[in-house]
This record gives structure tokens, C-alpha cells and sequence, in this order.
């Protein structure tokens, strides 16, 4: 199988309480790639269940991720949408990637540090070892790009890393098979624009989080416009005007926080932003910023509403995005043990 030309693939965990930093930090940017790359978006439904879940609520997390894409703006019929359970090369090409990472590369995840604290001895190995779940995740499909924020540059520095070691590893048999410039592609990261990491509206130092006990702390997709206005204002500000330059927001995290959103909602920077609003007081922002958030965000949040209350809909949506993902996944799991030295019946 050739590598496909600008082919593009990320996922959303279903884990619930979708928010603004999430559209601005992922879906938007999935929306607009759309237009210039072969798109492939997966609800990683696997990744969820590194920590338990609740069986029920993850069910309808999944329906809920797949309606905020769709929402959005994500067109299930000219791309790939589906939960990555159901495609079952995911799970087979992550173990091969186990077999090809070493200890020491997944020993030096920060995340994994972050998210098992002092408790790592008790975490479960899925959560230790789901960076190459993710790297299966991208490569299994040969993806040439993938979207991502900050927090995930590491897995994809990984991800390149466990490419290059099964293209130096299996060398002759790749060879053997065709391909003379290796196997698997060497992933390029596209690094989104501003306001990718999003803050919470009540602590500018702190990300915004589905799991802040405030939910005026974030926007939630779902919230309806009168809820999106309400928190909005209630955001959390200093008592200083605006600056006029950005170097001005500096030491004023929920300024910043504040002026990075519009800039993010409105698709301009925060030089520009700050061209009009400069010197201007919290209160002529805010309202501003109310009608662009409710403008932007309160359609999708009435279509999420709307989707929600079809799951059949939605699963069929799932169902034919799984068909057709399996196609390009089977071919590669195909290639892959032929090159391992795994027989196929």
C-alpha cells in the first residue's frame, strides 16, 4: 500500500463534558483541515479505558464526542468518523508496537508521570502503555499529519520514534515488500493557532478542565446560549484596561486567557484583538466577547442537543465510519505481519 499524500488523523477521548477548550484546542482545527487533507477522526474509545469507566456513561460519551464533531462541523460522509473499538487493527498493531518501543522511551512520558502521581505502582499498564496505542492509533492508517496541542508534542516525538525503529528493524523484509524508503511514514506534527490551550474562566494559571467542581470554569459544548452568556461574564478578570500590546498581557493570565479566546473564536491573533480592545475596560469586552461566543458556540451546542436525541443515528454514523476505516487498517495489519514474519492464514 502507497503512503497516502496528506492524510490526516486524530482522536477525542469520550470521557464527557465536552468544553471550549477542547473545540478550540482540537475540533476547530479538525473542521478546517478538511478542506486541504484526507481526513480520518477516531473517538478513542480504547484510551478512555486506561481508567475505569462507567459502562453506561461511556456508551453515551462516545455518541456525545461523535455529535460534537458533527456539530462542528465535521462532514462524516467526505471523512472517516468512528469509535476505535471497532476497528479492531488498533489493539493488533499496538502490540506489535510494544514489542518495537523500549521501557525507557515510555519511562520518560510526562503525561503518564502527571496522571499517576504517587500512585504509579497501582495505575493500570494500559495507562503506562498507551503511547503506543496512540502511535498505532496515527500509524495504522499510514497518517502523514496529525493535529495536536503542547501537551501531546511527546507522544508524537514517540510516535516518529517507533516508525523509524520498525522501518530500521525490518529494513530488508520492508524492502522485500516494495517499500524502499521504509514502511511507516514519520508523522508531522500541525501545531494549531492561538488559544490552543485554553484556561479555566475562574483561574487563568489553571487549564480549563472537565473536572474543575465550578462548571462556570468552562464553556461546555452543550451549555445553551443564555448559559454560555452567563459565564462569560462572570469570567474572571483584574481590574486593569486591556493593554494595547500583547507583550501587555504578560503576567495577567485571565487577560490573556480572555483575549486568546476571542482571538481563537474569531480566527485573528491577539495583536489584532488587542488593536481594537486595546485600553477598552472588562466590561466592553466581555460584551463582545458574549456575542461572538454565543454566535460561534450556541449553534453547536442546540445540534448536539438535537444529535443526542438520535443515538441510532448516531451509531449508524459510527457503523459506516468503522467500514470504511477497516479497509485501509485491514490492508496495513495485512502488510505488517507479512513484514513481522507472522503467517496469515
Amino acid at each position: 500500500m502507497a503512503a497516502v499524500a496528506d492524510r490526516v488523523f486524530s482522536g477525542v477521548q469520550p470521557t464527557g463534558n465536552l468544553h471550549l477548550g477542547n473545540y478550540l484546542g482540537a475540533i476547530k482545527r479538525f473542521v478546517a483541515l478538511q478542506e486541504s487533507h484526507e481526513c480520518i477522526y477516531c473517538v478513542v474509545d480504547l484510551h478512555a479505558i486506561t481508567v475505569w469507566q462507567d459502562p453506561v456513561e461511556l456508551k453515551r460519551h462516545i455518541r456525545e464526542v461523535t455529535a460534537a464533531f458533527i456539530a462542528c462541523g465535521i462532514d462524516p460522509k467526505a471523512h472517516i468518523v468512528f469509535n476505535q473499538s471497532q476497528v479492531s487493527g488498533h489493539a493488533e498493531l499496538a502490540w506489535i508496537f510494544n514489542c518495537v518501543a523500549r521501557m525507557g522511551w515510555l519511562n520518560r512520558m510526562t503525561q503518564f508521570k502527571e496522571k499517576a502521581g504517587k500512585d504509579r505502582e497501582n495505575v493500570s499498564v494500559g495507562l503506562f502503555a498507551y503511547p503506543d496505542l496512540m502511535a498505532a492509533d496515527i500509524l495504522l492508517y499510514r497518517a502523514t499529519h496529525v493535529p495536536v496541542g503542547e501537551d501531546q508534542k511527546q507522544h508524537l516525538e514517540l510516535t516518529r520514534d517507533i516508525a523509524q525503529k520498525f522501518n530500521t528493524d525490518f529494513g530488508p523484509s520492508i524492502a522485500a515488500h516494495g517499500h524502499a524508503d521504509g514502511y511507516f511514514p514519520l508523522t508531522e506534527p500541525l501545531i494549531a493557532g492561538p488559544a490552543t490551550r485554553v484556561m479555566s474562566l475562574r483561574d487563568g494559571a489553571k487549564k480549563m478542565s472537565k473536572s474543575d467542581p465550578s462548571d462556570f470554569s468552562r464553556i461546555n459544548l452543550t451549555d445553551d446560549r443564555d448559559t454560555i452568556a452567563g459565564k462569560v461574564r462572570k469570567a474572571k478578570t483584574d481590574p486593569e484596561p486591556l493593554p494595547t500590546e500583547e507583550e501587555g498581557l504578560k503576567g495577567r493570565p485571565e487577560a490573556d486567557n480572555l483575549v486568546g479566546i476571542f482571538a481563537a473564536l474569531s480566527d485573528r491573533t491577539k495583536a489584532d484583538v488587542l488593536k481594537d480592545y486595546g485600553t477598552a475596560q472588562f466590561s466592553a469586552f466581555k460584551a463582545a466577547l458574549v456575542d461572538l461566543a454565543v454566535e460561534k458556540l450556541g449553534p453547536i451546542g442546540a445540534e448536539m442537543q438535537r444529535l443526542m436525541a438520535e443515538p441510532a443515528a448516531i451509531d449508524a454514523i459510527l457503523i459506516d465510519g468503522a467500514d470504511r476505516a477497516r479497509v485501509i487498517a485491514d490492508q496495513t495489519i495485512a502488510e505488517v505481519k507479512d513484514i513481522v514474519g507472522l503467517v496469515r492464514g
